[in-house]
């Protein structure tokens, strides 16, 4: 049992390590990180404030036992608030500087949420056969965010794809494999720091000048490298509509 763990290990360190020579370097200081989220919301993402981690683990929000530290919106209106006014993003920025940003999914873009093994080899075979990929961001927790094009907003409110048909930030453990962030749903977006130790956080390995694709040109080498890395766990649930 202690060698399957030792081995886990071992190459999520490697995967740490690839991670932090493939994406770009973000600054440091204040400045950088407004740099950043000011990028992401000229970009077309729409972003709110969210919680931060405190003291390694525990969550800068009053929840007691709070189940996703660091990863929520700080208001229940979040969807109402996400926003990609730069003189508002300014503001937050400035007066909660240690706040992690989430931007709210199924408005204009999505998120194709995949473990990091999975991601990686789908990132180096899309890149490879030439495949327009838009920004993508990897997260120190072993998974990778695929931005694109949201499915659309049809006239009829019934035709909206929820996202509770394949997952919500509050039950993302139970879905493994690839999940698809749309309406309902947000992520964090980078800079952000995760719980633990210091240097957890979600990055920028392709950053948002890179224009958002459709899904579904990105969806089959996707849930291809999720069923080599996860097995049947890694299944995506994803119910078309016509």
């Amino acid at each position: 049992m202690s060698a399957e763990i030792g081995g886990r290990t071992g190459r999520q360190g490697k995967l740490s390590q690839w991670l932090r020579g493939r994406r770009p370097k973000e600054a440091a200081d204040e400045g950088g990180r407004e740099a950043l989220l000011l990028a992401a919301a000229g970009a077309g993402l729409p972003l709110a404030p969210a919680a931060h981690p405190v003291s390694g683990y525990r969550c800068s929000c009053d929840r007691v036992g709070c189940p996703t530290p660091g990863r929520h919106p700080l208001s229940f209106a979040w969807q109402t608030q996400s926003t990609t006014d730069r003189a508002q993003i300014e503001r937050w920025a400035r007066h909660q500087p240690q706040a992690n940003f989430i931007t709210a999914t199924g408005m204009t873009h999505d998120v194709l949420d995949v473990p990091l093994e999975a991601g990686r080899e789908a990132l180096d075979r899309l890149l490879g056969s030439g495949v327009e990929v838009g920004p993508v961001a990897g997260s120190d927790d072993g998974r990778m965010l695929f931005f694109t094009l949201t499915r659309g907003t049809p006239e009829d409110e019934d035709e909206w794809w929820p996202c509770e048909l394949d997952c919500h930030p509050e039950t993302m453990d139970e879905h493994p494999g690839l999940r698809w962030h749309c309406r309902g749903s947000y992520v964090l977006v980078p800079p952000a720091r995760l719980p633990g130790d210091d240097d957890q956080g979600v990055h920028w390995l392709r950053g948002p000048e890179h224009p958002l694709p459709d899904p579904l040109t990105l969806l089959e080498t996707l849930t291809d490298a999720c069923a080599r890395h996860g097995g049947e766990a890694a299944t995506a649930t994803w119910p078309p509509r016509h």
